[in-house]
């Protein structure tokens, strides 16, 4: 069985992850979008979406450090163990706090606002349940980290050594297998989360709009007879169009 949690399934949900988005770029590219709801209900989506998206953010920093950055390298920058951890589970703990009480608030939105509710399919609901789970679950190993203080179980020294060998087509399914139950029900939540990841609207964080920094600028003409065409040469963009001329030329 830990073969299979910690050697096999890892590959088939990378595999999903690429081939799913893939598939959903090619065949779906309409609906790679996250269906904003704004228009409907601002007030909450103000407050819960930055401390979701921001927390979030902080959220995968931390992990990439933790996973990816070996404890040599830390060590040898001068960062000791101990106050990597504790640095560690201060921001990891604000953090995921902040990630949950976002989600939260957009869950509470969704439900009880009419036209966000009726917009939400069964794919979202599955989602939320998954994401919500997921966080979840990171917050307590957060608090339970706390909790043992000085005891607290060293995830370097096992979740993540499993997690760089996946790279190496080496799973190093015995490192995995001796962390606490709570890092594995967290890592399979995750992997399911990743496993659905391009079939939700979770696929939109894959797309960066690099290309709003790029695009020319929007114009904006107004449809009152009153207000004179614009005089003298025009900025490259421009159609200096009147009222007035437009409806010469459709009669």
């Amino acid at each position: 069985m830990s073969v299979v949690l910690w050697g096999v399934l890892p590959y088939l949900v990378i595999a999903t992850l690429v081939l799913g988005t893939i598939w959903r770029y090619r065949y779906d590219k309409f609906g790679w979008t996250t269906r904003s709801s704004q228009l409907y209900e601002s007030r909450l989506l103000r407050i819960g979406s930055p401390l979701f998206h921001f927390g979030i953010l902080v959220v995968l920093v931390g992990h990439i450090v933790g996973l990816l950055i070996p404890e040599s390298w830390t060590t040898t920058l001068g960062l000791s163990e101990h106050a990597y951890h504790i640095q560690a589970i201060t921001l990891g703990g604000v953090a995921g706090f902040c990630t949950l009480v976002g989600i939260a608030i957009l869950i509470v939105r969704r439900r009880t606002t009419g036209p966000v509710f009726m917009a939400t399919t069964n794919n979202d609901k599955a989602m939320y349940v998954v994401l919500v789970a997921a966080i979840a679950l990171g917050l307590l190993t957060t608090l339970v980290a706390i909790g043992a203080g000085a005891h607290a179980h060293d995830y370097r020294q096992t979740v993540s050594p499993w997690f760089r060998s996946l790279f190496r087509l080496n799973p190093d399914v015995d490192a995995m297998a001796a962390s606490p139950a709570q890092f594995q029900i967290h890592a399979l939540v995750g992997m399911l989360l990743f496993a659905i990841w391009p079939f939700t609207r979770l696929v939109h964080a894959f797309t960066a709009p690099v290309h709003y920094l790029f695009r020319p600028y929007i114009v904006y003409r107004s449809s009152d007879a009153q207000v004179p065409a614009p005089t003298g040469r025009a900025r490259p963009g421009w159609s200096p169009v009147g009222t007035a001329d437009r409806d010469r030329r459709s009669r």
